[in-house]
């Protein structure tokens, strides 16, 4: 007589490893965003479009009073899109979770609750070893955005500044150069039997690329210099088109400054922007030549660059006109605060989704990799290493 065949294989009737499921619930969330207090800072996290998704999914959102009006946002279109608003600061700073643009300042973090969460820029170079102290105290939890990582492993809220900052770095050179603003007199945009405005860009990375995107439509002719191959194959493919492109050397680059227009710098450092351009290369530039240093906030990569305003935004050097203002984004904070509220919602929604932050962090990589600060513990090596405090490994605290 034939034996019954199993339905299941051998294998399958081997004993198997026990996996639990951790459970997603999901839950409630009350951000507050307090209105951004720091000099010459206009952006806000969140739209009105996107507090109204967010609150749809039904979650609070507590803004302090005038908290848009610099982005040209009232607080009747945050009302309107189910927000709450207060005039109290102390109670936004009461929320559970916490959205900023900049990051905390010693007041605003004695103003918090023990146990909050706060997603904001870090600015690790602006910061002070007590900052980390005093966050500790209170037991915060604090994610940096300019460190998430997306499914890619890029940083969404750097490129997306960094475009901004690229394309506002020739709108700029562009209003500068008018007669009315002092300037040269010349224009961009390829006037038929006009010489096109000569452009330098240091730096092939985001900024570079995007301020050579914007030199280009207008009809620039550019020269591009950076030490990295890669990145100047890169834009070379971004750009769908031949440009000049060159690596980092003094004697070409001193031909290529002493007869353009417009010299753009975009250069990053690991902790400083390196100085790219010395002083004797900025005498050797055209009268009336303008020097946009969008590495200011690194140090800048002019030798002769010093931070200027929005208000006073130009200083002159050897008949060169720079601009060193820190944080470029912030001059067109609506269109800054439409794309860093881009990036914030998807992942209030997710932590929404997910139950919390505690559940967010176990299950993306990315978010987890933007956290500096659990429950007071420090997580982020750099910042340990820089500030020279104790840090722990995240995924030792989480799992």
């Amino acid at each position: 007589m034939d034996r019954p065949t199993s339905p299941f294989s051998r294998q399958q009737l081997l004993p198997q490893e026990e996996t639990l499921e951790v459970l997603k619930q999901k839950g409630e969330l009350f951000i507050g965003i307090p209105k951004e207090n720091q000099y010459q800072e206009k952006r806000i996290c969140l739209t009105p479009d996107a507090v109204n998704a967010i609150t749809a999914h039904g979650h609070r959102v507590l803004i302090e009073a005038g908290a848009g009006e610099g982005a040209h946002y009232s607080d009747i279109e945050y009302t309107d899109a189910g927000a709450e608003i207060t005039k109290d600061t102390k109670k936004v700073f009461g929320c559970p979770l916490l959205l900023k643009v900049e990051p905390p300042t010693l007041a605003e973090i004695d103003l918090m609750n023990p146990q909050t969460t706060i997603i904001s820029a870090l600015q690790i170079k602006t910061q002070s070893k007590n900052y980390f102290e005093e966050l500790a105290k209170k037991r915060i939890t604090a994610v940096a955005f300019e460190y998430i990582r997306d499914e890619d492993g890029k940083y969404p809220a750097v490129r997306s500044l960094s475009e901004i900052a690229g394309i506002s770095s020739v709108l700029i050179a562009s209003e500068i150069m008018s007669k009315t603003n002092k300037g040269n007199g010349l224009m961009f945009g390829n006037i038929s039997g006009v010489p096109p405005v000569e452009v330098v860009i240091i730096g092939a990375g985001t900024v570079g690329e995007f301020a050579a995107r914007s030199a280009l439509g207008l009809g620039g002719n550019i020269k591009v210099f950076d030490n990295s191959i890669t990145k100047l194959r890169n834009i070379q493919t971004n750009l769908k088109q031949t440009v000049y492109t060159s690596t980092i050397q003094p004697k070409n680059l001193l031909k290529a400054l002493k007869r353009c227009d417009v010299a753009i710098g975009a250069t990053r450092g690991k902790d400083r922007a390196p100085v790219v351009v010395s002083s004797s290369m900025v005498e050797h530039m055209k009268k009336g030549a303008v020097i946009i240093d969008v590495s200011i906030d690194t140090g800048g990569c002019f030798e002769t660059s010093e931070i200027t305003t929005h208000d006073k935004p130009t200083r002159e050097k050897f008949g060169v006109i720079h601009y060193a203002v820190p944080n470029i984004p912030s001059r067109y904070p609506k269109t800054a605060s439409i794309s860093i509220s881009n990036i914030f919602t998807p992942y209030l929604l997710k932590l929404g989704e997910d139950g919390g932050l505690e559940n967010s962090l176990r299950f993306d990589k990315g978010l987890r990799n933007g956290l500096y600060l659990y429950h007071g513990i420090l997580t982020n090596k750099s910042v340990g290493e820089w500030f020279d405090l104790q840090y722990s490994d995240i995924n030792f605290l989480i799992f």
